[in-house]
């Protein structure tokens, strides 16, 4: 954990690390969106870790790609992809430049502009379910592909469509791993999801569902 006062963003260093250490170390953090609206800021509740080309279940695993290539970039940048023909999901990029991984982010607590987030997502019908989930929690914060390369560590924090801000990470002891929610195949088992235990706004888990084919 790097040290910081509570409403500091946080530093490129901190993201330029292993993935695995990034993830659980960002349960707890807030993050800030700065839209044309109003700021929205959300306590991370929920993460995944991708570790590029070593995991298979990360975008990054079969070489870059138009789409991928955000991630194989410096640290701190966002990383956001299209999804399912309709939902857009959230990454921060880790690691030194040209190692692509990445932590997705699953879920967390509005904090601030619930209304404003509510807004993006009038189909939310309870406060911990309105970014319970990458999906809903891109559509709360009103993310889209125009926001993918966004650099989250800014010279100027006025310049940021993101930051992370240092805050009170989760305690170690509240912090749970498994496998990630509808990663299949060789990356199935990874246990690369970490959550804040208890937290009413962790999306529920679901394993791979392979689909089914017409005989």
């Amino acid at each position: 954990m790097i040290p910081a006062p509570e409403s500091t963003p946080l530093a490129r260093v901190f993201f330029n690390r292993p993935v695995l250490e990034v993830a659980p170390d960002l349960l707890g953090r807030t993050l800030v969106r700065s839209t044309p609206g109003g700021q929205i800021a959300l306590r991370l509740t929920e993460v995944e870790a991708y570790a590029g080309p070593d995991d298979p279940g990360s975008h990054a695993y079969r070489g870059r790609s138009d789409r991928n290539a955000v991630m194989f970039g410096p640290p701190g940048y966002a990383y956001v992809y299209f999804t399912y023909g309709m939902w857009h999901c959230l990454n921060l990029v880790c690691g030194p430049e040209g190692d692509p991984s990445g932590v997705l982010l699953r879920a967390g607590e509005i904090t601030e502009g619930a209304d404003l987030a509510r807004k993006h997502r009038p189909t939310s019908r309870r406060p911990h379910d309105l970014a319970q989930g990458p999906a809903r929690l891109a559509t709360a914060l009103d993310v889209d592909r125009a926001l993918n390369g966004a650099d989250v560590c800014p010279a100027d924090p006025a310049d940021a469509f993101f930051q992370v801000l240092a805050g009170t990470p989760a305690d170690a002891s509240a912090i749970r791993t498994g496998p990630r929610t509808g990663v299949g195949g060789e990356g199935a088992a990874h246990p690369y999801r970490f959550w804040i235990d208890g937290d009413p706004t962790v999306s529920p888990y679901r394993a791979h569902a392979p689909r089914r084919r017409d005989k």
